[in-house]
């Protein structure tokens, strides 16, 4: 984990550690707050390995980027259909770890108690030829992804 719980969640933590953390812990969910068209093209974290699916629920929607203003009503419909207690780690990502911070922070400020940011998220940051994926991230980390 690094230091510090910005924005009110939990704390940040590694792509690595996530994985760790949802392959240890039963109701540990992943929650992809990118948008569809990044699903669609850049891909998701694949968690089939595990027997878990990941939660795919925009925090902001594409080409607007207005932030949904149903997204912790949605989340809590999907976690309720899945069973997750209030007390299940959460695990919010998005590209690169700014997004799934506020959706974190939202979940955490809804009543949910334990809500971490995957930080790098799917893609990581830009690198010094302004490329993502290849330093931090997911991706960057080797772990399972799949694309449509």
């Amino acid at each position: 984990m690094s230091g510090g719980t910005g924005g009110g969640y939990s704390g940040d933590i590694s792509a690595s550690e996530t994985w760790r953390r949802l392959e240890e812990t039963r109701d540990a969910t992943l929650i992809d707050v990118r948008t569809r068209a990044e699903w669609s093209f850049v891909g998701i974290p694949d968690l089939s390995s595990l027997g878990k699916e990941v939660i795919l629920l925009e925090w902001q929607s594409y080409p607007g980027m207005e932030v949904n203003p149903d997204f912790v009503a949605l989340l809590e419909g999907e976690l309720a259909r899945r069973g997750a207690d209030i007390e299940a780690p959460l695990y919010f990502i998005c590209r690169s770890g700014v997004r799934s911070a506020a959706a974190a922070a939202a979940a955490k400020a809804a009543g949910r108690s334990a809500c971490f940011n995957v930080a790098g998220g799917f893609e990581g940051n830009l690198n010094g030829e302004r490329h993502r994926g290849a330093e931090s991230g997911w991706k960057a980390e080797g772990l399972p992804w799949a694309q449509s």
